[in-house]
């Protein structure tokens, strides 16, 4: 897989798209930590970590990361939009002076920074710039 976060990003817009309860791909740290920044702000119920699945051989066990989607009334998504915007053939950086702005404030961008990944809000809030990772609102 060449962009794992764009692969997460798709199946979390998808199973929004048919109304799923839950999403379950498999685990690594980013991820997880995107997973808890939606978490934090509402856009997803619940993150967690599944220690399921065996690979090749008996002993290797695979971590899944399982993520339980948020609704409104009448199975609508609390997500509208979900999108990446860095790539690995195009990196979008942000210095702390043009921090995205997502509809208003009304959505997030979630950045990569060297203290760790943080929305937009709180790398405006500590004067950081860095990656912009995605945006959802």
């Amino acid at each position: 897989m060449i962009d794992p976060i764009a692969d997460m990003l798709t199946r979390i817009r998808n199973a929004s798209a048919v109304a799923k309860q839950d999403v379950v791909l498999p685990m690594s740290k980013i991820k997880f930590e995107i997973a808890k920044i939606l978490k934090s702000e509402g856009w997803i119920n619940d993150v967690e970590v599944l220690k399921t699945g065996k690979g090749k051989r008996a002993t290797t066990v695979f971590d899944e990361l399982r993520i339980v989607l948020k609704y409104k009334k009448n199975s609508i998504s609390v997500i509208t939009n979900i999108k990446r915007i860095s790539k690995p053939g195009l990196k979008i950086y942000a210095n702390k002076e043009n921090l995205p702005r997502v509809l208003n404030n009304a959505g997030i961008a979630i950045l990569s920074t060297p203290q760790g990944l943080m929305t937009n809000k709180e790398a405006r809030k500590k004067g950081m710039g860095g990656e912009v990772l995605c945006e959802i609102y």
